[in-house]
């Protein structure tokens, strides 16, 4: 590690007022205080009694409701994104591919809890503390093996409601660190019919002794819900193979 040359400031930093500066200070304040309160009141008590305006003020109301005639009709279930995402969040996962095989990765409920999420992180202590503060609520799983090694994870993340911020920072800080060396090395390529989401097909990881690896990946949010998908093959992953299933997985959102 390389030492840090630190410099002397010629200035030397400014203290703390303390002991008698800071009593006559306080004394002052009080002084003021008292004071004005007393020729405030000598104001006051010299003016004539003014009545107070009566508590109901039904004429205050605002806005002016709608005839009833006039008054919006509510969104139905099929266009209410709350309906959808305060349900069976498993329910809104892309169904596995007919003839697909269950993995490891695979839950028997369809739901992980938030430890067992931050575990898979680099720094699962730091990233549960993260993930806590964005109002982290639950996470809905899915995943599935097609031919001889090809495997595939979803996972829906959701966020408390009242804050979609957490949902954003959390999909906004996965892609950030995704043009890294030992990620995609790509700013990626955007999902159709999303204003936020990428996809990224990594280069072939290999190491002598061992299968070539391959890997692709999106992300993306709607409202308070962050789609995760993985996919890992030894054999090379196309970018319309990650691009059809983040699509998919958009449209049911």
């Amino acid at each position: 590690m390389e030492a840090i040359e630190v410099q002397a400031d010629a200035t030397p930093p400014r203290r703390r007022r303390t002991g008698r500066t800071v009593g006559l200070i306080a004394v002052a304040a009080v002084l003021g205080l008292v004071g004005g309160t007393a020729v405030g009141y000598g104001i006051q008590a010299d003016r004539e009694p003014t009545p107070l305006p009566a508590l109901n003020q039904p004429g205050l109301a605002y806005p002016k409701p709608l005839p009833a005639g006039q008054k919006p009709a509510a969104l139905p279930a099929s266009e209410d994104r709350k309906v959808k995402t305060d349900g069976d969040l498993r329910k809104l996962l892309v169904p596995k591919p007919a003839g697909s095989k269950k993995t490891e990765f695979a839950d028997d409920d369809g739901w992980v809890t938030v430890p067992q999420y931050a575990d898979e992180f680099t720094g699962p202590g730091s990233a549960l503390g993260s993930e806590l503060e964005r109002g982290i609520r639950r996470i809905a799983s899915t995943s599935w093996q097609t031919g001889k090694y090809r495997v595939t994870l979803i996972r829906l993340v959701q966020y408390r409601s009242n804050d979609e911020l957490g949902a954003q920072e959390h999909a906004e800080g996965q892609m950030d660190y995704m043009p890294d060396e030992d990620y995609a090395r790509s700013d990626g390529e955007a999902i159709k019919g999303s204003a936020n989401g990428r996809y990224y097909v990594f280069p072939v990881d290999r190491e002598a002794g061992y299968l070539d690896m391959y890997e692709a990946r999106a992300y993306f949010y709607r409202g308070d819900v962050v789609a995760e998908i993985f996919i890992h093959d030894t054999k090379k992953i196309s970018a319309a193979d990650i691009r059809s299933l983040a699509e998919k997985q958009l449209g049911r959102l």
